[in-house]
């Protein structure tokens, strides 16, 4: 077998994991969240407002207090989200089983266990 079909096989083996599965149901959730769609747009407007501001000769010192009240506030409201929470746990436990990947690989080319290893063996195969 070439390399790139393995690479294809492990591909579409990691696609059916239920890790993937599980973020791309996150994001689709994320996506349809119009609430948590409209404060992310707000949230960029008002970043881009205190920019501009901020590059002001003469700023408006309370215009940009009452900015980075309502960045701060916004900010909070994503943070808390459920399914921006969701989005985030999920993409974390798919960087953790690419990286474990990406470790087990490195291992089989160099024979040495990667610097990043946890030695928590919940997040790869475990030490070999």
């Amino acid at each position: 077998m070439e390399i790139m079909e393995i690479a294809a096989l492990l591909g579409d083996t990691l696609k059916e994991d239920e890790r993937l599965k599980a973020l791309e149901a996150a994001k689709k959730s994320y996506e349809a969240d119009a609430e948590l769609q409209r404060t992310m747009v707000e949230y960029e407007v008002q970043q881009k407002a205190l920019q501009g501001e901020l590059v002001k000769e003469e700023r408006d010192t309370m215009f940009i207090d009452i900015i980075q009240k309502r960045i701060n506030e916004l900010y909070e409201k994503i943070m808390n989200n459920p399914t921006f929470m969701a989005l985030n746990e999920a993409q974390a436990e798919v960087n953790e089983l690419m990286n474990a990947v990406n470790n087990t690989i490195t291992y089989h080319i160099t024979g040495e266990e990667p610097s990043s290893c946890t030695h928590n063996c919940a997040t790869c195969g475990g030490c070999h």
